[in-house]
Order: structure tokens, then C-alpha cells, then sequence
């Protein structure tokens, strides 16, 4: 059974940190890209960085030079160091393989950037 299991998120103020963790079962963690997600109510979720088996990554414009995707291969965990965060990040972010290929997502963390 795939599960992801994301946690770090909370309350920060802007151009503060945070990072976030998922752990990830279920699959053959190694051979996948992995990335995290961020939604919003209301609008579609959106990916926001990708990292492939690899360890290339790739990142959408809008948090490029702010966050950092990393993988940790034998304990099937992502992590997302996210910098200078901004009240426009404040969303639920979940993480998945890219894309997403087994209809499994986890609950998500919350994070909110605010003063």
C-alpha cells in the first residue's frame, strides 16, 4: 500500500524557514521523481519542486532561490528546506512521486507564513 506521510509545516512570519519531511512506503522509493505539492482552497494543486532519482532537480519559478528538494533514498524520505518563505506560500503541501502514478496522497502540512 503506497502511503506519504508529510510533517514539519507550521506558523512562521515572512522570510522565515521551515522544512518539511515525508516520509514516503509502499514502492520502490530509489527509482522514482519525487516532488512536493502545494494547494490552496479553491485552486488546483501545484507542483513546486521535483527531484529524479538522480538528484537533479527542477523548480517552479514562483519558489526558485527559496527551496531546496532533497531525498534520502535508504530511508525513503523527501524533505523540502523552504527560505525567505512569503505569505503567498501559505498553502497545504504534500508530496508524491512525479507524477503521481498510484492515486495515494497523504493528508498534507499545513504551513502558513504570516505576521
Amino acid at each position: 500500500q503506497v502511503q506519504f506521510a508529510e510533517s514539519g509545516g507550521g506558523l512562521v512570519q515572512p522570510g522565515g524557514s521551515l522544512r518539511l519531511s515525508c516520509a514516503a512506503s509502499g514502492f520502490i522509493f530509489s527509482i522514482y521523481p519525487m516532488g512536493w505539492y502545494r494547494q490552496v482552497p479553491g485552486k488546483q494543486r501545484e507542483l513546486v519542486a521535483t527531484i529524479k532519482s538522480s538528484g537533479s532537480t527542477i523548480y517552479s519559478d514562483s519558489v526558485k532561490g527559496r527551496f531546496t528538494i532533497s531525498r534520502d533514498n535508504p530511508n525513503t524520505t523527501v524533505y523540502l528546506q523552504m527560505n525567505s518563505l512569503k505569505p503567498e506560500d501559505t498553502a497545504v503541501y504534500y508530496c508524491n512521486q512525479v507524477p503521481p502514478l498510484f492515486g495515494s496522497w497523504g493528508q498534507g502540512t499545513q504551513v502558513t507564513v504570516s505576521s
